[in-house]
Protein backbone atom coordinates (compact mmCIF):
# COMPACT_ATOMS: atom_id res chain seq x y z
CA UNK A 1 0.00 0.00 0.00
CA UNK A 2 1.38 3.66 -1.15
CA UNK A 3 1.35 6.46 1.06
CA UNK A 4 -1.28 8.45 -1.24
CA UNK A 5 -2.91 5.26 -0.64
CA UNK A 6 -3.19 4.89 2.74
CA UNK A 7 -4.08 9.18 2.73
CA UNK A 8 -6.76 8.42 0.40
CA UNK A 9 -8.35 5.92 2.43
CA UNK A 10 -7.98 8.34 5.87
CA UNK A 11 -9.01 11.12 4.15
CA UNK A 12 -12.01 9.31 2.99
CA UNK A 13 -13.30 7.71 7.05
CA UNK A 14 -12.86 11.12 8.11
CA UNK A 15 -15.00 12.79 6.09
CA UNK A 16 -16.99 9.96 6.40
CA UNK A 17 -16.90 10.33 10.12
CA UNK A 18 -17.67 14.57 9.65
CA UNK A 19 -20.89 13.50 7.47
CA UNK A 20 -22.03 11.04 10.46
CA UNK A 21 -21.56 13.81 12.61
CA UNK A 22 -22.91 16.98 10.90
CA UNK A 23 -26.19 14.28 10.35
CA UNK A 24 -26.42 12.91 14.01
CA UNK A 25 -26.13 17.26 14.70
CA UNK A 26 -28.81 17.47 12.59
CA UNK A 27 -31.32 15.38 13.96
CA UNK A 28 -30.91 16.60 17.62
CA UNK A 29 -31.25 19.76 16.27
CA UNK A 30 -34.87 18.46 14.55
CA UNK A 31 -36.01 16.82 18.50
CA UNK A 32 -39.04 19.60 18.41
CA UNK A 33 -40.04 18.96 15.00
CA UNK A 34 -40.51 15.18 15.46
CA UNK A 35 -42.05 15.26 18.72
CA UNK A 36 -44.45 17.71 17.22
CA UNK A 37 -45.61 15.32 14.51
CA UNK A 38 -45.78 12.75 17.19
CA UNK A 39 -47.92 10.38 14.82
CA UNK A 40 -44.71 9.94 12.35
CA UNK A 41 -43.00 8.88 15.68
CA UNK A 42 -45.54 6.32 17.23
CA UNK A 43 -45.75 4.72 13.63
CA UNK A 44 -41.88 3.77 13.88
CA UNK A 45 -41.96 2.87 17.55
CA UNK A 46 -45.04 0.20 16.46
CA UNK A 47 -42.54 -0.85 13.22
CA UNK A 48 -39.64 -1.10 15.63
CA UNK A 49 -40.62 -2.08 18.75
CA UNK A 50 -43.96 -3.86 18.56
CA UNK A 51 -42.91 -6.02 15.29
CA UNK A 52 -39.72 -6.59 17.32
CA UNK A 53 -41.42 -8.39 20.30
CA UNK A 54 -41.53 -11.83 19.05
CA UNK A 55 -37.85 -12.55 18.88
CA UNK A 56 -37.31 -10.45 21.77
CA UNK A 57 -39.55 -12.37 23.89
CA UNK A 58 -38.52 -15.75 22.63
CA UNK A 59 -35.04 -14.91 23.12
CA UNK A 60 -35.22 -13.74 27.02
CA UNK A 61 -37.32 -16.97 27.71
CA UNK A 62 -34.20 -19.06 26.25
CA UNK A 63 -31.83 -16.92 28.00
CA UNK A 64 -33.46 -16.95 30.97
CA UNK A 65 -33.77 -21.17 30.72
CA UNK A 66 -30.06 -21.25 30.21
CA UNK A 67 -29.13 -18.96 33.19
CA UNK A 68 -31.15 -21.18 35.14
CA UNK A 69 -29.48 -24.03 34.56
CA UNK A 70 -25.64 -22.85 34.03
CA UNK A 71 -26.44 -20.46 37.88
CA UNK A 72 -28.20 -23.51 39.16
CA UNK A 73 -25.13 -25.66 38.85
CA UNK A 74 -22.46 -23.38 39.49
CA UNK A 75 -23.85 -22.22 42.74
CA UNK A 76 -24.51 -25.65 44.02
CA UNK A 77 -20.81 -26.48 44.14
CA UNK A 78 -20.70 -23.47 47.15
CA UNK A 79 -23.87 -24.65 48.46
CA UNK A 80 -26.18 -21.53 47.18
CA UNK A 81 -28.28 -22.19 45.19
CA UNK A 82 -30.69 -20.39 46.84
CA UNK A 83 -29.04 -16.99 45.54
CA UNK A 84 -30.30 -18.45 41.81
CA UNK A 85 -32.87 -15.32 41.14
CA UNK A 86 -30.43 -13.04 42.24
CA UNK A 87 -27.52 -14.19 39.90
CA UNK A 88 -30.35 -14.33 36.78
CA UNK A 89 -31.73 -10.84 37.52
CA UNK A 90 -28.42 -9.21 37.70
CA UNK A 91 -27.08 -10.78 34.53
CA UNK A 92 -29.59 -10.06 32.61
CA UNK A 93 -30.68 -6.70 33.85
CA UNK A 94 -26.58 -5.28 34.15
CA UNK A 95 -25.63 -6.97 30.94
CA UNK A 96 -27.51 -9.40 28.60
CA UNK A 97 -30.76 -7.90 28.57
CA UNK A 98 -29.11 -3.86 26.81
CA UNK A 99 -26.60 -6.44 24.68
CA UNK A 100 -28.78 -9.53 23.90
CA UNK A 101 -31.68 -6.82 22.89
CA UNK A 102 -29.29 -4.08 21.22
CA UNK A 103 -27.76 -6.75 18.81
CA UNK A 104 -31.20 -8.14 18.38
CA UNK A 105 -32.50 -5.06 17.85
CA UNK A 106 -29.73 -4.25 14.94
CA UNK A 107 -30.35 -7.54 13.09
CA UNK A 108 -34.34 -7.03 12.99
CA UNK A 109 -35.38 -3.70 12.96
CA UNK A 110 -31.46 -1.76 12.00
CA UNK A 111 -31.08 -3.31 8.84
CA UNK A 112 -35.41 -2.97 8.26
CA UNK A 113 -34.73 0.67 8.42
CA UNK A 114 -31.29 0.79 6.32
CA UNK A 115 -33.19 -1.29 3.88
CA UNK A 116 -36.45 1.06 3.79
CA UNK A 117 -34.43 4.03 3.48
CA UNK A 118 -31.53 2.57 1.54
CA UNK A 119 -34.66 1.64 -1.13
CA UNK A 120 -36.08 5.10 -0.52
CA UNK A 121 -32.85 6.51 -1.94
CA UNK A 122 -32.88 4.13 -4.68
CA UNK A 123 -36.43 5.08 -6.13
CA UNK A 124 -35.60 8.39 -5.53
CA UNK A 125 -38.24 9.29 -3.04
CA UNK A 126 -36.14 11.47 -1.50
CA UNK A 127 -34.91 13.26 -4.01
CA UNK A 128 -38.55 13.54 -4.81
CA UNK A 129 -39.04 15.11 -1.11
CA UNK A 130 -36.32 17.47 -1.54
CA UNK A 131 -37.87 18.81 -5.17
CA UNK A 132 -41.16 19.46 -3.17
CA UNK A 133 -39.49 21.39 -0.17
CA UNK A 134 -39.49 18.40 1.53
CA UNK A 135 -36.54 18.22 4.59
CA UNK A 136 -36.13 13.99 4.00
CA UNK A 137 -34.16 14.26 7.13
CA UNK A 138 -36.84 16.24 9.22
CA UNK A 139 -40.01 13.62 7.29
CA UNK A 140 -38.24 10.61 7.13
CA UNK A 141 -35.10 9.92 9.10
CA UNK A 142 -36.00 12.24 12.51
CA UNK A 143 -39.13 10.24 13.61
CA UNK A 144 -37.24 6.94 12.81
CA UNK A 145 -34.28 8.19 14.65
CA UNK A 146 -36.71 8.53 18.02
CA UNK A 147 -38.53 5.83 17.74
CA UNK A 148 -36.01 3.41 17.85
CA UNK A 149 -34.57 5.15 20.78
CA UNK A 150 -37.75 4.93 22.47
CA UNK A 151 -38.42 1.46 21.57
CA UNK A 152 -34.84 -0.02 22.87
CA UNK A 153 -35.12 0.77 26.26
CA UNK A 154 -38.80 -0.96 26.24
CA UNK A 155 -37.95 -4.01 24.55
CA UNK A 156 -34.65 -4.14 27.10
CA UNK A 157 -36.98 -4.24 29.88
CA UNK A 158 -39.34 -7.18 28.32
CA UNK A 159 -36.37 -8.75 27.96
CA UNK A 160 -35.10 -9.06 30.58
CA UNK A 161 -38.52 -9.88 32.61
CA UNK A 162 -39.65 -12.86 30.36
CA UNK A 163 -36.04 -13.67 31.29
CA UNK A 164 -35.98 -14.06 34.78
CA UNK A 165 -39.24 -15.56 34.51
CA UNK A 166 -37.49 -18.33 32.13
CA UNK A 167 -35.27 -18.50 35.44
CA UNK A 168 -37.60 -19.31 37.36
CA UNK A 169 -39.68 -21.69 35.45
CA UNK A 170 -36.41 -23.76 35.27
CA UNK A 171 -34.43 -23.00 38.87
CA UNK A 172 -37.88 -23.36 40.55
CA UNK A 173 -40.40 -25.37 38.30
CA UNK A 174 -38.54 -28.24 37.07
CA UNK A 175 -34.90 -28.11 39.39
CA UNK A 176 -36.98 -27.47 42.47
CA UNK A 177 -35.30 -24.32 44.60
CA UNK A 178 -37.05 -22.83 47.09
CA UNK A 179 -39.36 -20.16 45.56
CA UNK A 180 -38.99 -17.96 48.48
CA UNK A 181 -35.23 -17.62 48.63
CA UNK A 182 -35.19 -17.57 44.91
CA UNK A 183 -37.62 -14.10 44.75
CA UNK A 184 -36.28 -12.64 48.71
CA UNK A 185 -32.61 -13.14 47.32
CA UNK A 186 -33.77 -11.18 44.28
CA UNK A 187 -35.30 -8.72 45.61
CA UNK A 188 -32.64 -7.88 48.34
CA UNK A 189 -29.92 -8.16 46.04
CA UNK A 190 -30.83 -6.08 42.90
CA UNK A 191 -30.91 -2.19 43.27
CA UNK A 192 -33.20 -0.27 41.45
CA UNK A 193 -31.29 2.91 41.22
CA UNK A 194 -27.39 1.36 41.18
CA UNK A 195 -28.53 -2.18 39.24
CA UNK A 196 -31.68 -1.52 36.87
CA UNK A 197 -30.98 2.03 36.04
CA UNK A 198 -27.41 1.34 34.53
CA UNK A 199 -28.95 -1.08 32.44
CA UNK A 200 -32.04 1.76 31.48
CA UNK A 201 -28.62 3.96 30.56
CA UNK A 202 -27.18 1.07 28.83
CA UNK A 203 -30.32 0.69 26.61
CA UNK A 204 -30.79 3.72 25.72
CA UNK A 205 -27.41 4.58 24.91
CA UNK A 206 -27.70 1.41 23.00
CA UNK A 207 -30.77 2.68 21.37
CA UNK A 208 -29.03 5.93 19.91
CA UNK A 209 -26.12 3.82 18.15
CA UNK A 210 -28.32 1.22 16.83
CA UNK A 211 -30.57 3.50 15.04
CA UNK A 212 -28.22 6.37 13.93
CA UNK A 213 -26.12 3.76 12.71
CA UNK A 214 -28.76 1.86 10.54
CA UNK A 215 -30.89 5.58 9.38
CA UNK A 216 -27.16 7.28 8.52
CA UNK A 217 -26.48 3.82 6.44
CA UNK A 218 -29.61 4.11 4.63
CA UNK A 219 -29.05 7.00 3.81
CA UNK A 220 -25.78 7.67 2.79
CA UNK A 221 -26.37 4.02 0.60
CA UNK A 222 -25.47 4.17 -2.56
CA UNK A 223 -29.01 4.08 -5.16
CA UNK A 224 -28.30 0.23 -6.26
CA UNK A 225 -29.62 -2.95 -5.11
CA UNK A 226 -25.96 -3.69 -4.32
CA UNK A 227 -25.30 -0.28 -2.61
CA UNK A 228 -28.43 -1.26 -0.67
CA UNK A 229 -27.25 -4.97 0.09
CA UNK A 230 -23.93 -3.02 1.42
CA UNK A 231 -25.42 -0.83 3.69
CA UNK A 232 -27.58 -3.21 5.29
CA UNK A 233 -24.48 -5.33 6.03
CA UNK A 234 -22.74 -2.34 7.45
CA UNK A 235 -25.25 -1.69 9.53
CA UNK A 236 -24.95 -4.92 11.13
CA UNK A 237 -21.62 -4.90 11.50
CA UNK A 238 -20.71 -1.83 12.71
CA UNK A 239 -23.70 -1.69 15.15
CA UNK A 240 -22.64 -4.66 16.91
CA UNK A 241 -18.80 -4.03 16.90
CA UNK A 242 -19.77 -0.51 18.95
CA UNK A 243 -22.92 -2.06 21.28
CA UNK A 244 -20.13 -4.61 22.43
CA UNK A 245 -17.44 -1.93 22.63
CA UNK A 246 -19.77 0.85 24.21
CA UNK A 247 -21.05 -2.03 26.67
CA UNK A 248 -17.43 -2.58 27.85
CA UNK A 249 -16.92 1.31 28.55
CA UNK A 250 -19.88 1.96 30.05
CA UNK A 251 -19.60 -0.89 32.31
CA UNK A 252 -15.99 0.60 33.71
CA UNK A 253 -17.61 3.45 34.13
CA UNK A 254 -21.04 2.42 36.14
CA UNK A 255 -18.23 0.66 38.63
CA UNK A 256 -15.66 3.21 39.02
CA UNK A 257 -18.15 5.68 40.28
Amino acid sequence: MTLATLGFAVRTKLADLGEATRLFLRLVQLTPAAWARFGLVRDQMFFLGNLSLAIIAVSGLFVGFVLGLQGYYTLQRYGSSEALGLLVALSLVRELGPVVTALLFAGRAGTALTAEIGLMKAGEQLAAMEMMAVDPVRRVLAPRFWGGIIAMPLLAAVFSAVGIMGGWLVGVVMIGVDEGSFWSQMQGGVDVWRDVGNGVIKSAVFGVTVTFVAVYQGFMAHPTPEGVSRATTRTVVMASLLVLGLDFLLTALMFSI
